[in-house]
């Protein structure tokens, strides 16, 4: 799709970030039968104000969430299913022995504390500095100090080279490697997006896997008819982390292919209601926009 201009705030730690902890958060807070993912660390990166808010005023705070389901129906559940479905494959993949574990675009994803097999597993969290210095120092907070397993690598993907700050920070492209891309790609541009996945097709050992979530690019471009998928670009504009790239319906396989990927899997909103949406859950409304996909390095 085309570059446009668009404005984006990268001055403050990431809103979206929040939001997206926020979710974890209330999942988690759900019994053990009933929740589709569990994230215990997800409160420490939500504002006290916002945890004292819904402490106070329980009512008001159900509203919103009532609220922010009606302008995005199904979206929060498939958000949710998304961080499941991440968690089983990493866990998969260090059964198949990946040796180092890349996530890009960090935000406030705690699997390298969380995911027990992880912490004999060298992992890189990149994202920009200013969401990630945020995180350094709540990460310092929970845990006294930061974990000797994971790095912490600068990135601002529309500015720096990301193969050299990878490098620079003892990054091995012979190693096998899971390259984690969780709500990423979708808000940066073309251009970055194509540089990160050739650098992951010619900078990790065979057997090398990526995986990602995306938008269909209607939703990016604003053509797509479901009032959703308006709510959605129109919601990121206003927090300052607009859409900047998607892909074509049911175009992910040739998208891969063309940057020498193999073992591509489409993975729909059908298939992840099928997978975790069951009993309690069966009833859970998710969002037909929402894919993710997954593929290996040759």
């Amino acid at each position: 799709m085309s570059e446009n201009k668009v404005e984006v705030n990268r001055e403050n730690p990431s809103k979206m970030a929040e939001g997206i902890a926020m979710q974890r958060f209330g999942e988690s807070a759900k019994p053990e039968g009933e929740r589709i993912c569990y994230d215990p660390y997800a409160v420490h990166f939500i504002s006290p104000e916002i945890i004292k808010f819904g402490m106070k005023h329980p009512k008001e705070a159900k509203e919103k969430v009532e609220q922010m389901e009606k302008l995005f129906p199904g979206l929060s559940s498939s958000i949710m299913a998304r961080v499941r479905y991440f968690d089983d494959f990493t866990k998969k993949s260090i059964v198949e022995g990946i040796e180092q574990l890349v996530v890009l675009g960090a935000g406030y994803d705690t699997r390298a504390y969380r995911i027990e097999e992880l912490k004999d597993i060298k992992v890189f969290e990149v994202d920009h500095p200013n969401t990630q210095s945020f995180k350094i120092q709540k990460i310092g907070d929970i845990f006294g100090s930061r974990p000797d397993h994971v790095v912490y690598v600068p990135v601002d993907f529309e500015k720096d080279t990301l193969g050299q700050k990878l490098f620079d920070n003892g990054y091995d492209p012979l190693k096998k490697t899971l390259f984690i891309m969780e709500g990423l790609i979708m808000y940066i541009p073309p251009k970055a997006v194509a540089k990160t996945l050739l650098f992951i097709v010619e900078n990790s050992g065979k057997g090398s896997k990526v995986i990602f979530d995306y938008y269909p690019e209607s939703v990016v471009d604003g053509t797509c008819k479901l009032e959703i998928g308006t709510n959605i670009r129109n919601h990121v504009a206003e927090q300052g982390e607009p859409l900047q790239f998607g892909i074509e319906e049911e175009k992910i396989q040739d998208f891969l292919i063309e940057f020498g990927f193999s073992g591509i899997q489409n993975v729909t909103s059908e298939n992840y209601k099928d997978m975790y949406f069951r009993g309690k859950n069966e009833n859970r409304e998710v969002c037909e926009l929402l894919y993710f996909a997954h593929a290996v390095v040759e």
